[in-house]
């Protein structure tokens, strides 16, 4: 498990969490991609940033370093990412590492929106440029609220990202919450994209499931996406509605089917994911399966690993 409380004279820009871990690959260790913040301001509001986090490849995971500043700006005053960019997902692409990331705007109706955007790293992804000022992906016509949660991924030289979409926002004792749907876009150049505009995964809960983090990975020719899901209401104070893992598995990445009983992994009994478990990130790495996802209060404590018994068949 990373904690970034445990890292001694810690920045004040990574004071807590580790939120919606990525793993890059490299031939001598893995990059682990997370989003952090500082303490809040005086009213009570965050900031987001994005950081990296060097583990062994000895499956050990020991930490090798941690990023000494963020490796990605947030953007300019009245832009789609002045506030945060959360989460991030990253891909090696011939010599650059191409990453897609949610910017965060606060709003006034409700307490904020998110749009896609897309950076740029040529040196090994200890630092993105982005593209420009505005997202790669955005609202539309079927799509009205809150595009976020990008999960990028190259097959057969087609580049697809998963996402999330807001469903509704409403009211609930005060407070102005939202409900969410997984969704794709698939792109010829990784920038321009063309929407799928349907929900890929049926509901469990109800047609109030609010999902996130759709991960893909293919294996035994297959596609086997993992995510989170959760109750609409009520969900950050009952561990019975908050975040569990999800799983679906498809063979055209179009049509799913939803088989949540193969995840095995549930919340502890105690500790630090007795609460909740969320945002999946499954890779491979030499010849096994893991894991890494978040626990309690959305990975304030930070993320953990687990690893797969058996296969993805």
């Amino acid at each position: 498990m990373f904690d970034p409380t445990s890292i001694p004279e810690r920045a004040e820009w990574m004071d807590q969490f580790a939120q919606a871990p990525n793993v890059i690959i490299f031939d001598t260790f893995i990059r682990v991609y997370f989003s952090c913040r500082p303490k809040p301001d005086n009213n009570g509001q965050y900031v987001s940033y994005s950081a990296y986090v060097d583990l062994s490849r000895d499956h050990k995971f020991s930490v090798l370093g941690v990023a000494d500043k963020p490796c990605l700006q947030l953007g300019n005053t009245g832009t789609f990412d002045e506030f945060g960019t959360y989460p991030l997902s990253a891909i090696q692409d011939d010599d650059k590492i191409v990453a897609y990331y949610g910017g965060w705007t606060r709003c006034e109706s409700v307490p904020f929106d998110v749009a896609i955007g897309c950076a740029k790293s040529v040196d090994g992804g200890k630092t993105f440029n982005k593209l420009g000022d505005g997202p790669v992906l955005s609202y539309s016509l079927d799509e009205p609220f809150v595009v976020a949660s990008p999960k990028i991924n190259k097959f057969d030289g087609t580049w697809y990202l998963s996402y999330i979409a807001g469903r509704s926002w409403f009211e609930h004792e005060g407070r102005t919450e939202i409900t969410y749907k997984i969704r794709m876009a698939t792109s010829q150049d990784g920038i321009h994209w063309t929407k799928v505009n349907r929900d890929l995964i049926t509901d469990k809960l109800g047609e109030d499931e609010a999902q996130a983090c759709p991960d893909i990975i293919y294996r035994n020719n297959k596609y086997h996406m993992f995510f989170c899901y959760r109750q609409a209401i009520d969900f950050r104070r009952n561990k019975d509605n908050s975040y569990r893992i999800g799983y679906a598995y498809s063979d055209d990445l179009m049509t799913w089917k939803r088989d949540d009983e193969r995840v095995g992994l549930d919340i502890s009994t105690e500790g630090w994911d007795s609460e909740m478990i969320a945002y999946p990130n499954v890779f491979e790495l030499d010849g096994k399966i893991y894991m890494f996802y978040l626990g309690n209060e959305v990975g304030k404590y930070g993320f953990g690993l687990a690893e797969l018994e058996g296969d993805l068949i």
